[in-house]
């Protein structure tokens, strides 16, 4: 407390953060990160897997482009055998996905996309995704495939 000219008392108010508001910023910083990670590290591994998905479909009209060319899944008319072109699309899953073709005869195949490395341990729900010729979706985890695809 200080006194004034007039003879006041007034109390000298300081300036600055005392460490107790300090902590309880952090705290709520703290609380609102153990909130948001697991939401958004859940959030990648299914844009992800979404992003999978949409590379087997790219890749299933690739096959059905090469039937419609040489009447057969499995090779060329010339007997060269059929493998997946490195589109943009499977490039872009490079680290988080391998599609390749998992079967492939005459007249049917069976494409796959294999989760690599944080995305296998992460999405243990749905884990590799098949798509067949007859459109025929699967996969290899504990959920559903319609809840995965």
């Amino acid at each position: 407390m200080t006194k004034t000219q007039s003879g006041a008392w007034r109390l000298k108010r300081q300036a600055g953060v005392t460490l107790l508001e300090i902590m309880i910023v952090v705290c709520i910083v703290g609380i609102l990160a153990m909130i948001a990670y697991p939401n958004y590290t859940s959030h990648l591994v299914r844009s992800k897997r979404t992003q999978a998905a949409s590379c087997l479909q790219e890749a299933a009209q690739y096959m059905e482009r090469f039937y419609t060319t040489n009447l057969r899944y499995d090779q060329t008319t010339n007997g060269a055998a059929v493998s997946l072109p490195a589109t943009a699309c499977i490039k872009d899953m490079n680290g988080n996905y391998v599609v390749s073709i998992s079967s492939v005869v005459a007249n049917s195949f069976v494409l796959q996309a294999i989760p690599q490395g944080s995305q296998a341990t992460r999405d243990t729900e749905c884990g590799t995704l098949t798509l067949s010729q007859n459109g025929t979706k699967t996969v290899s985890g504990t959920g559903k495939a319609a809840t995965c695809w």
